[in-house]
């Protein structure tokens, strides 16, 4: 009885560990692929922000929910959840969509602090979030970069919208 105990002792151990090192491997790669507006209410904007999210790992990453927060300048500016349920595909990726909602008093909070990233002609920014659920819990990723500010080079072309120039 004392071998059986002891055996399936070892074999739960083996299990854990062998689980916890499926956990592990290289962070998930973030990108933003698309941003377009949605209907607010109020005193809110709404984004539909589309994520290319890239799996540098030997095991697909089921999720069931998507948590993102986006930071400019160093200030919280946004945040969004969404349902969405799919799997990131080893070795592959996935487009993944979140609504974000940016408050009034975010967007006053950022425009204030825009004479100074105006002045330097790029706005920091950082992009945070988990993929939740699946067989090994969730899995958390962050980019941070540039965004270039429209106008900030003169030999460039015009845009409607800030462009990333680079990652950190």
């Amino acid at each position: 009885m004392m071998k059986l105990s002891r055996r399936s002792s070892l074999l739960a151990l083996f299990a854990l560990a062998g689980c916890a090192s499926l956990g592990q491997g290289d962070a998930l790669r973030v990108q933003v692929a698309g941003v377009e507006t949605l209907a607010g209410e109020g005193l809110e904007l709404r984004l539909l922000v589309k994520l290319r999210v890239q799996n540098p790992n030997e095991r697909a990453i089921e999720f069931d929910g998507v948590a993102l927060e986006l930071a400019l300048n160093g200030k919280r500016f946004a945040s969004g959840v969404s349902d969405q349920k799919g799997v990131v595909p080893r070795f592959g990726e996935a487009l993944v969509n979140v609504p974000l909602t940016v408050s009034a008093f975010a967007a006053v909070r950022q425009a204030f602090g825009l004479g100074e990233a105006a002045e330097r002609g790029e706005l920091p920014y950082e992009l945070t979030g988990k993929l939740a659920g699946g067989l090994f819990g969730s899995v958390r990723f962050s980019d941070t970069g540039l965004l270039r500010l429209p106008g900030s080079n003169p030999g460039s072309a015009p845009s409607s919208a800030p462009a990333p120039v680079g990652h950190r």
